[in-house]
């Protein structure tokens, strides 16, 4: 499982983090992603585009898992 740090800030939103995580080329892509209801949040479908991902969530696309820290 990959980690990615917040560097200080409170939370990133779902489709920024999707892009960060290397899982799509774009946040816009990323939209459509979480749109299509292929994100999980926690372990649930997650289908608001700018969910706040605080530290301690875990985001799973494709299998791929990324923790944040």
């Amino acid at each position: 499982m990959t980690e990615i740090s917040l560097d200080g800030r409170p939370h990133i939103d779902l489709c920024d983090l999707l892009k960060v995580a290397g899982f799509c080329p774009t946040g816009g892509v990323g939209k459509h992603l979480v749109a299509e209801g292929a994100v999980k949040v926690d372990g649930e479908v997650e289908l608001r585009k700018r969910a706040k991902i605080r530290s301690g969530q875990i985001v799973e696309y494709k299998g791929q898992k990324v923790k944040v820290v």
